[in-house]
């Protein structure tokens, strides 16, 4: 039952967090993320003090995320087929030791970003592991009318280890350097991991379906659920032809800050910040409708306003109007994401729900990751604004591709469940 608190404040966002299960999961969630924001700024910025190559910076992004191009669709099945809990808990442990020898090597002086770029590969094979994982489980949490608010949470918690991560990442590196921060967030995983038995998960919620077939079988018959389905094929492609042109510019910020803004670490944590702080005001609004009717225009109008905030981000001079520009980025990738995932679970069979997630973490890892590759290996050849503003242009080109067919993804997607079935 909901607790007091959550009886009091009506709102869906809270109705949904009220739950004693939703209220440990999504705690060590906001944690484990708080962590690895703070990994993921000493990373970049070890990359950077390292190598000054907005190339390797890029490369070692890429390196973090790319895995998921292959381990995703794999991770999703298996997530469909064995316990969902203790596949968390393993994937979550590799990450923490794996920032556990980033933060040795570094403090030691024994790193060196061709080091670092193998232990980011390793450590992001065991993150496409643990996303579909954990997102299958969001259902088990809640009653099913709190699940779209729920799922709203899951991506708002993460924006707001998103504005935490950074700005106590930046003051930890003025401090005491890169290791200590790097160090946060293997304590982050290791505490996620061990609140997972915590949890008072049906049986049947823990496991998708018998194993019927082989997993490269269960694997491709996601891709073809998917690629048939009216509504969530175009949105999940949309999102990631878009991802790949915009979210990169996140990925790769020490070269934005020095070369654009000849500015250090604790601007680079304050930008981030920004970010994340448009992140978390744009997720609070759309996690609190609490209704799926017009979650398919939010996901499609939210890109055309990250791709004019991107084109301001780079074309000023001006840090503080930079730093505007971040926020309205933040908040329209969030408006974005957090539709697209209230659609995606929604209208995802139960039994696939692990492989239409994983091809979600897909979408949200790989494609930023060739995004900031692009964007990297660009930059040292043509500078940082001429190729982000030309990704920003395709992306309004894709923007109106998904205008024109918004109607037609909306009945697909918004209708409600019994009529899919």
């Amino acid at each position: 039952m909901p607790s007091p608190f959550a009886r009091i404040v009506a709102g869906p966002l809270f109705r949904a967090l009220g739950y004693r299960d939703s209220r440990i999961f999504f705690g060590a969630s906001l944690g484990a993320w708080t962590g690895l924001w703070m990994h993921r700024i000493g990373v970049a910025w070890l990359a950077w003090e390292l190598s000054r190559s907005a190339a390797w910076v890029g490369l070692i992004a890429f390196a973090d995320l790319a895995p998921a191009v292959l381990v995703s669709p794999v991770a999703g099945a298996l997530a469909d087929r064995v316990d969902r809990v203790r596949l968390t808990m393993a994937s979550q442990a590799v990450i923490a030791v794996e920032a556990l020898t980033v933060a040795s090597l570094t403090a030691t002086g024994h790193i060196t970003v061709g080091l670092l770029f193998a232990l980011e590969m390793a450590s992001g094979s065991a993150a496409s592991f643990a996303q579909p994982a954990r997102q299958t489980l969001i259902p088990a949490l809640v009653p099913r009318e709190d699940l779209p608010a729920a799922v709203a949470a899951n991506s708002l918690l993460f924006n707001v280890a998103r504005f935490i991560g950074p700005g106590i990442a930046g003051a930890v590196i003025a401090a005491w350097g890169v290791a200590p921060a790097i160090l946060c967030n293997a304590i982050g995983q290791i505490f996620a991991s061990l609140s997972m038995p915590w949890l008072r998960i049906d049986p049947e919620q823990r496991r998708g379906h018998p194993v019927t077939s082989s997993l490269l079988a269960e694997t491709l018959e996601g891709f073809r659920y998917v690629a048939r389905h009216p509504g969530l094929g175009p949105i999940i492609a949309f999102s990631a032809a878009t991802s790949v042109l915009l979210r990169g510019v996140q990925e790769i910020l020490p070269p934005y800050v020095e070369r654009l803004f000849g500015r250090g670490a604790e601007s680079l944590a304050a930008l981030t910040a920004c970010f994340a702080v448009g992140a978390l005001v744009s997720g609070l609004v759309v996690a609190s409708r609490g209704r799926l009717g017009g979650t398919t225009r939010i996901a499609v109008l939210a890109i055309a306003a990250q791709a004019v905030a991107t084109v301001g981000f780079v074309a000023t001079g001006s840090f503080p109007v930079a730093m505007l520009c971040a926020a309205l980025i933040g908040a329209s990738a969030s408006a974005h994401g957090i539709s697209v995932q209230v659609l995606a679970q929604t209208a995802a069979s139960p039994a696939l729900r692990g492989r239409i997630m994983s091809l979600w973490a897909l979408v949200s890892r790989a494609c930023p990751a060739l995004g900031a590759l692009a964007l990297g290996s660009a930059g040292e050849a043509l500078g940082l604004r001429l190729p982000t503003v030309a990704a920003a242009l395709g992306a309004v080109a894709i923007f109106a591709w998904g205008l024109s067919r918004l109607p037609r993804i909306a009945r697909q997607l918004e209708r409600p469940k019994e009529e899919t079935t």
